[in-house]
């Protein structure tokens, strides 16, 4: 593969491509690396850059360059992929990485253009960019960093520069999980023992255990990568091994009801247990507890599980699977035994609020890993009419975020709010490069 780099500061990247396996891709011609300055592709004491036009500080690389460069370079080696980089561009990782690759290798020509200073004209990477790659949420220098951890990344993938390919295929992001840990000698080192079983000479045993160390690792440490991964059906299942049961209580005491806020109570309805029922199905709620301390309540809920949890399984059993996890319980007090006594641990309160609240533990929807490495189980708790009251909210070990838009308007109906909440806490949410 023929790879073309144009760069402000060439210089930064003669250690770099004479080190480690990228020099001996190129000793061994499975790659050929030409590097060029911007300043090859003017004439002299021409600039390669020139002012932002409008309000605001800063330089550009101009259009001209761009083109000038891509010109001699794919009359050289043919026509390229060509990436640019920006902090604006598409987020790097294995797949994109993948697909980089695959394309670059079709056309057997990839091209990397760097910025420094402001940046490139936007117009040159309108009309040639094939990619717009941005390393992470931060800005650099330049482009140069950038485009280094491409071709690390990238290199990788070319058939011989790495010598056991499946070392590649096996590791971190290939797939949905992480990479499991590895040891060495000293079998004990400050205390710490190399895990028995893989020094057991089992290879199925060590197998075993090692998927479910890429999984757990991934659960707790990367799960947004695992739940926008292509997940099997085995995947799923290790993957529910490591995520802690999940409860849910509606609670219809200790909320807030009428124009003033006041703390009161609030009636059940038949949609509330039924549609919230059918979420907490579907994301894998282990019980939906319904809390209202009023009897009259209670009979009438009562009535309809009766009929749900016992002959509603012949009349619909989807719906029965999901009225059988509801239970009416009292208070939250109750709620929070019923767990103890199935799981053998207090579970940790995650309250949900449509109002900001300020609370100190508030968390967002990326925050798993914050609440899921205390090893206990996990109870959302949402309140009906105006809201959870400012006790239960400060009894809380965490407050999640509130489901916002991007309008004003903020009244969702509990059971809306409780399907959103369970989709982005637990929800898989499969995306394509």
């Amino acid at each position: 593969m023929k790879i073309s780099i144009v760069s402000v500061v060439p210089e930064i990247y003669k250690p770099f491509l004479q080190a480690s396996l990228l020099k001996r891709a190129q000793e061994k011609k499975l790659i050929q690396v030409d590097l060029n300055p911007y300043f090859d592709f003017v004439q002299p004491k021409e600039r390669i850059d020139a002012p932002i036009f409008g309000p605001g500080a800063g330089m550009l690389i101009r259009p001209q360059v761009i083109e000038r460069a891509i010109d001699t370079q794919e009359k050289k080696y043919g026509k390229a992929y060509k990436i640019f980089f920006s902090p604006q561009g598409k987020k790097l990782n294995q797949c994109v990485v993948k697909n980089i690759v695959q394309k670059a290798s079709e056309c057997g020509h990839l091209m990397l253009l760097p910025a420094r200073y402001e940046g490139i004209d936007a117009r040159a990477e309108e009309y040639y960019a094939d990619e717009i790659i941005s390393v992470g949420d931060f800005v650099l220098m330049g482009g140069d960093l950038a485009a280094m951890m491409l071709l690390e990344a990238s290199m990788r993938y070319v058939p011989g520069v790495v010598g056991k390919h499946e070392s590649v295929e096996d590791e971190s992001f290939s797939g949905p999980f992480v990479e499991y840990p590895h040891y060495t000698e000293p079998v004990d080192w400050k205390g710490m023992e190399v895990p028995e079983i893989i020094r057991s000479g089992h290879h199925g045993e060590i197998d075993k255990w090692r998927r479910q160390q890429s999984a757990k690792r991934t659960v707790f440490d990367h799960f947004d990568w695992l739940r926008s991964s292509k997940l099997t059906k085995p995947d799923i299942e290790l993957s529910k091994k490591y995520i802690p049961p999940h409860y849910c209580a509606l609670m219809h005491e200790q909320v807030l009801i009428g124009p003033e806020k006041e703390k009161g109570t609030t009636s059940v309805t038949s949609l509330d247990l039924h549609d919230i029922a059918r979420s907490a199905r579907t994301y894998g709620i282990e019980k939906y507890f319904i809390v209202t301390p009023l009897s009259d309540q209670q009979r009438v809920i009562n009535r309809l599980l009766e009929f749900w949890q016992t002959d509603g399984k012949d009349y619909n059993i989807e719906r029965y699977e999901a009225v059988k996890l509801v239970i009416i319980v009292d208070h939250l007090k109750d709620v929070m035994a019923q767990i103890e006594q199935i799981e053998g641990k207090k579970p940790i309160i995650v309250a949900t609020s449509a109002r900001e609240t300020n609370h100190p533990r508030e968390i967002s929807f990326y925050d798993q890993d914050k609440v899921w490495s205390q090893n206990r189980p996990v109870l959302l708790v949402f309140g009906t009419g105006q809201g959870l009251d400012n006790d239960l909210v400060d009894q809380a070990d965490y407050i999640l975020k509130p489901v916002k838009g991007f309008s004003e308007y903020n009244h969702l109906s509990v059971r809306s709010a409780a399907a959103i909440i369970f989709d982005r806490w637990l929800g898989i949410n499969e995306k394509d490069c």
